[in-house]
């Protein structure tokens, strides 16, 4: 991995994302390791301004998307969410979960994500909102919700977006752990790699792309874009506005 040139300013190591710039590039980290860097109400409002800051900087042409403490993502935060009394967050966080998406859907930058261990559910639709995915040959994308009775918005959302229905079936019907060299041979994943081996491999695919000449990365995905959807909200509401059954359960664990 290259070397560290530093994190952003007043970037606390116990948020729950941590950002480390590099030369060119920006690491961006899920950083709630002693949960499993589930999904609750703060880790959304804060990976939404994260991505916007790294879209925003010139100093970062690539982001490289990855978890704390060896995992990617375990979904949503159960327990956060079934708390008595309530966060304060909660009435609030199918808008901030949208606005997560919003600056992942808007990032004009390329976004490198690094699977390790799990991406399950929620923690699915963000590595899925990669634009190249490197995973580990054990790690698994599962999209567990209709073993929960739960729609799958954001995952079938970013699934359409860069994959055929049928394929997207596939995965979000089944709700079957997919591993990472069939997540290769699906062509979701780019590639994979040995399961310690899998922030540096990603890490030295930022670093390569970060060192084309500048603005070459944003032409080209601007250009990739141009033949998709251009607004994320209408994108996204195509999904969320699909569920009859909407507002949905509470979230319950992944058989």
């Amino acid at each position: 991995m290259a070397s560290d040139t530093g994190t952003g300013a007043g970037n606390d190591p116990d948020l729950p994302v941590v950002t480390v710039q590099h030369d060119g590039w920006q690491e961006i980290v899920l950083n709630r390791p002693a949960v499993r860097n589930a999904i609750d109400g703060p880790l959304g409002e804060h990976l939404a301004a994260a991505i916007s800051a790294a879209n925003a900087s010139s100093d970062t042409r690539v982001v490289l998307l990855r978890g704390a403490g060896g995992a990617f993502c375990s979904g949503l935060d159960l327990k956060a969410f079934n708390a008595q009394p309530a966060p304060e967050w909660l009435p609030r966080f199918a808008s901030i979960w949208r606005a997560a998406h919003r600056a992942l859907f808007e990032c004009r930058k390329p976004i490198v994500t690094a699977l390790e261990r799990y991406a399950i559910n929620g923690g699915a639709a963000l590595a899925l909102a990669g634009d190249l995915l490197v995973a580990g040959e054990t790690a698994f994308v599962q999209i567990g919700e209709v073993r929960q009775g739960m729609a799958a918005p954001y995952n079938v959302a970013w699934l359409r977006l860069r994959h055929s229905e049928a394929l997207t079936a596939r995965l979000v019907l089944t709700g079957r752990r997919f591993p990472g060299p069939e997540l290769e041979a699906l062509g979701i994943a780019s590639a994979t790699a040995p399961d310690d081996a899998v922030v540096s491999s990603a890490a030295t695919l930022a670093e390569e792309l970060a060192g084309y000449p500048p603005d070459a990365l944003v032409r080209i995905k601007t250009t990739l874009r141009a033949y998709g959807p251009q607004n994320a909200d209408a994108w996204f509401d195509l999904a969320t506005g699909a569920d009859p059954l909407a507002p949905r359960l509470a979230p319950r664990p992944v058989s």
